[in-house]
């Protein structure tokens, strides 16, 4: 799933390639990804697009007062393609759900892709006039790149849940999944089920610099790159995330992983749990 870094240097993209074009035709092809009628997708056409900007793990591009958002979900993605098909997509026909072309000032034809692997189809498409109309945006917490430190302890203490559920808690902190959550709590060498309240408040600052310095160090790592290497990008920055049976690359334990519904994290049994081995979540409880 595409996350604050990714989603903010694909935001970076679009101001770089498509701020000054013209919105051209929009090709829907998934209509089910489209979750507002009014205005239509087409009202995007003809416009000059004028921003792009980014809420939690929403991405948004700005066409004069109409505003296209979309949250990628776990398998969505934007591509950029410099010379697209002129003929218009099948519906229903593969991943792909929307596409959007442009006239730039210098006379090219570009276009992006909104495309969802996958069966499950979750990603969504707004077109509004305000962002904060999309539900999911006037729910957000505050950014986890822009909240302050007596904030997010404040937002912890009022959290009485694992540490891993509420940073990725969108209503609480935005941006994180679950990706990020696992490396951020793998650098403050915190156990993915200690319990909010019980973190105490040195905790809770090393916390809140290991998000901080994970975040950024993503996007410096992220923005400026093409929109096709971003998901490259994310895998090679990972410490713990999706490397298990490797090796900690802090303590050379084996990263160890736990399992529940559709989703797994990772963790170091070393540096974040004294050395326990967490069951699967599908047991409910610690191995002793």
């Amino acid at each position: 799933m595409p996350e604050l870094p990714e989603v903010e240097a694909l935001a970076q993209f679009l101001r770089e390639h498509a701020v000054g074009a013209v919105v051209g035709r929009v090709d829907v092809a998934a209509l089910s990804a489209v979750k507002t009628f009014e205005p239509a997708v087409t009202a995007l056409s003809g416009r000059d697009v004028t921003g792009a900007g980014r809420w939690g793990k929403f991405l948004g591009m700005q066409a004069g007062e109409l505003w296209l958002i979309t949250h990628l979900s776990r398998a969505g993605w934007l591509r950029w393609i410099d010379e697209p098909s002129a003929t218009p997509p099948k519906p229903g026909k593969g991943p792909l759900a929307l596409r959007v072309h442009f006239f730039t000032p210098e006379g090219a034809t570009p276009a992006f892709d909104l495309t969802e692997a996958g069966t499950k189809k979750r990603l969504a498409v707004y077109v509004v006039t305000d962002p904060k109309a999309v539900p999911g945006i006037a729910r957000l917490g505050p950014d986890a790149l822009e909240v302050g430190e007596p904030e997010f302890a404040e937002i912890l203490r009022g959290a009485s849940q694992r540490i891993k559920t509420a940073i990725v808690d969108q209503s609480l902190l935005a941006g994180i999944g679950n990706a990020y959550s696992d490396e951020i709590l793998h650098t403050a060498r915190i156990s993915p089920f200690a319990n909010t309240k019980t973190l105490s408040e040195e905790k809770v600052s090393e916390l809140y610099g290991a998000m901080r310095t994970v975040l950024t160090d993503a996007v410096t790592r992220s923005v400026g790159q093409d929109a096709a290497r971003l998901k490259g990008e994310k895998r090679s920055g990972m410490r713990v995330h999706a490397r298990t049976g490797e090796t900690c690359p802090v303590c050379g334990d084996t990263v160890r992983e736990v399992s529940y519904a559709e989703r797994s994290f990772q963790y170091c049994p070393t540096c974040q749990t004294g050395g326990k081995i967490l069951a699967d979540r599908r047991m409910s409880r610690l191995l002793k």
